[in-house]
């Protein structure tokens, strides 16, 4: 079964030529100007690709994107706003190196203990929360300068220092 991984959605449409703006979470990348599918859920489990004719980055947020097929501003109303998602190997090979949402799939780990593979980012405005699988339950983990102490991007581990009690709300 194929894995998609969700990076942004469309957020506006832009110009009168049909072309979009894309809000995503991969960071700061000139390479995001090569990308050429991105795929849609339709219905659960259902991934549509659409092609890109053409991208320009508008910032390290944003992308403006002329999809094939959408000529006009009205055709491309029917894509916003939805959600977009990628190949999981086509993902690895866009996301930007410092992007928060590139730890996906990054065993995270507290001293020698494994603490659980991390399943989603939530990025705040002050800290990162991860999703991981803790003792059969989801727990959230927040990152930030205090609880975040190495990465390890050749291993894929994240090593954290949590405070006190954190781990305990998730097996009661």
């Amino acid at each position: 079964m194929q894995e998609y991984i969700k990076i942004g959605k469309f957020v506006a449409t832009h110009g009168l030529q049909g072309e979009l703006i894309l809000h995503h979470s991969l960071g700061d990348n000139k390479k995001l100007k090569e990308l050429n599918v991105l795929f849609i859920q339709e219905v659960p489990g259902s991934f549509i690709p659409y092609f890109v004719e053409k991208s320009t980055i508008k910032n390290a947020e944003d992308l403006i994107l002329k999809m094939e097929g959408f000529e006009s501003k009205e055709s491309s109303r029917k894509l916003f706003p939805k959600e977009v998602w990628l190949k999981s190997e086509t993902f690895r090979e866009f996301v930007g190196k410092t992007a928060p949402i590139g730890l996906l799939g990054y065993m995270m780990k507290e001293g020698i203990e494994n603490l659980g593979e991390i399943i989603e980012i939530i990025e705040q405005p002050h800290q990162v929360l991860c999703t991981i699988m803790y003792n059969g339950k989801e727990a959230l983990i927040p990152l930030h300068e205090e609880s975040l102490k190495a990465i390890d991007h050749k291993k894929k581990i994240v090593e954290v220092s949590l405070p006190d009690g954190l781990l305990e709300i998730y097996t009661s």
